[in-house]
C-alpha cells in the first residue's frame, strides 16, 4: 500500500528537521503514527523541553529539494514506500529516505558490498573487478561507494550485471570528479543512491552514514584491501553489527593495505578468494527482514511532566543505558520513559541509540 503524497512530503520534511536523526525519526513515527502528526507536535515538544527559537524546515525548502530531484531525474524513496529496499528496512534504525538515480529495482535484489582502499594496488583492483564480475554472473548486485581504487574497480566489474553506488554527498554530487564517466554509466545501467539532500557536497562526516547504507543494502561485505584505520573497516564493523556476513581477501603481510583484511580474518571474518566462498557462506540459513515494531510508546501519556524529564535525565551517563533499565530504576511504565527519552533527545539532553538505549 502506497503512502499518501502528503505523508511522503511530511516524511522528507521531518527527516530534514534540525535535531531529528534516524533513531528519533523512527521513534517520532512510532509515537505519533505519522510524520504529519509528528511535525505538528515537534515544536511544542522542543519548547517544553527547554529548546528556544525552534522552527521546522520551511515548506518552500522541501519543495525546492523535490524540484531539484525532478530536474536531475532522481526518484525519492521514503521509509514506508513499497519500493524502499527491504534489506535496508531491516537496519536498526533505517535511513528515513533515499534519493536514487537509475534502476531502483536493483535495491531490492540480493546484493554484496565490495569495498577497499582508495590508493589500491593494481593487483587489488584486478581482484575487486574479477570478484564483482563473478558476483554479477552469479546473480548478485554489487554495492560500493564510487571512491577511487577498489570501489571503482568493483563498479566497473559489475556494470553489465547490476551495480549500486552509494554517495556521501547528494545523489547529484559526483565525487571524486575523476569518476564522472563511471558515475554516468552507473546512472545509465545501475543505480546511484544517497540520503543527503540534493546538491549537497560530500563532507567527511557523511561517509560513515554512506558506509552504513552500503552494508545495509548488502547481505555480506567483502573487504579487498584496507589499512587498519580506514573507512572500509568501519563498513565491515557496521556490517557485523547489522548481522551481515563479513568477508576478507587475504594479502601479503608486507603490504600495509593487507593489514585491514588480515586483521578481519583474525577476528573471524570469512576468507574470500572467489564467489564460491560467498555462496558457501550464504547457504547458512539466515533471514534478514524488517524487525517487528516493539511499540515502545504503548501507554505513554500525551504530556510528559517536566519533573519526570529531569528524573530520567539524571539517570543518563556517557555509557549507553537501556530504557527498560531506566524504567525499573524509576518504577515507571516503559512507554513513559521512551517518550521522555525522545523529548530529551530533541533538546540535546540525551542521545538516542539503536536498540532502545540512550546516553548523554
Amino acid at each position: 500500500m502506497s503512502l499518501p503524497e502528503t505523508e511522503r512530503f511530511a516524511r522528507l520534511r521531518l527527516a530534514r528537521a534540525e535535531r531529528v536523526g534516524p533513531v528519533s525519526f523512527r521513534q517520532l513515527l512510532d509515537r505519533f503514527g505519522s510524520a504529519e502528526r509528528a511535525l505538528d507536535a515537534l515544536p511544542d515538544l522542543i519548547r517544553k523541553g527547554g529548546g528556544h527559537g525552534y522552527s521546522l524546515p520551511p515548506v518552500e525548502q522541501i519543495e525546492q529539494e523535490l524540484a531539484a530531484g525532478d530536474r536531475a531525474g532522481a526518484v525519492l524513496l521514503v521509509l514506508g514506500d513499497a519500493a524502499y529496499p527491504p534489506m535496508l528496512a531491516a537496519v536498526d534504525p533505517p535511513p528515513p529516505l533515499l534519493w536514487t538515480r537509475g534502476d531502483t529495482a536493483l535495491l531490492s535484489r540480493e546484493a554484496v558490498g565490495v569495498v577497499g582502499a582508495r590508493i589500491a594496488s593494481a593487483g587489488g583492483q584486478r581482484i575487486a573487478r574479477g570478484l564483482a564480475q563473478q558476483l554479477g554472473q552469479a546473480g548478485f548486485v554489487v554495492v560500493s561507494g564510487l571512491a577511487r581504487g577498489i570501489d571503482a574497480a568493483a563498479h566497473a566489474g559489475s556494470l553489465e550485471t547490476g551495480t549500486v553506488a552509494v554517495l556521501g554527498g547528494g545523489v547529484d554530487d559526483v565525487y571524486p570528479s575523476e569518476n564522472a564517466g563511471l558515475y554516468d554509466q552507473i546512472v545509465e545501467q545501475g543505480c546511484v543512491v544517497s540520503e543527503s539532500p540534493m546538491g549537497a557536497r560530500a563532507q567527511a562526516r557523511d561517509f560513515p552514514r554512506r558506509n552504513r547504507i552500503i552494508s545495509g543494502l548488502s547481505r555480506g561485505v567483502i573487504v579487498v584491501e584496507a589499512e587498519l584505520r580506514s573507512g572500509s573497516l568501519i563498513t565491515a564493523r557496521l556490517a557485523n553489527e547489522q548481522g551481515r556476513d563479513v568477508f576478507a581477501v587475504p594479502g601479503s603481510p608486507l603490504d600495509p593495505r593487507s593489514k585491514g583484511p588480515n586483521e578481519l580474518l583474525r577476528q573471524g571474518a570469512i576468507l574470500c578468494e572467489g564467489v564460491d566462498d560467498v555462496r558457501r557462506a550464504f547457504e547458512t540459513l539466515r533471514t534478514l527482514r524488517e524487525p517487528p515494531a516493539d511499540h515502545p510508546f504503548d501507554g505513554a501519556p500525551d504530556e510528559i511532566d517536566a519533573a519526570f524529564l529531569d528524573r530520567v535525565a539524571d539517570l543518563l551517563s556517557p555509557t549507553p543505558t537501556p530504557r527498560d533499565e531506566i524504567a525499573r530504576a524509576l518504577k515507571a511504565p516503559i512507554g513513559e520513559v521512551a517518550a521522555a527519552l525522545l523529548e530529551l533527545s530533541l533538546v540535546g539532553r540525551a542521545t538516542l541509540l539503536p536498540g532502545g538505549s540512550a546516553s548523554l
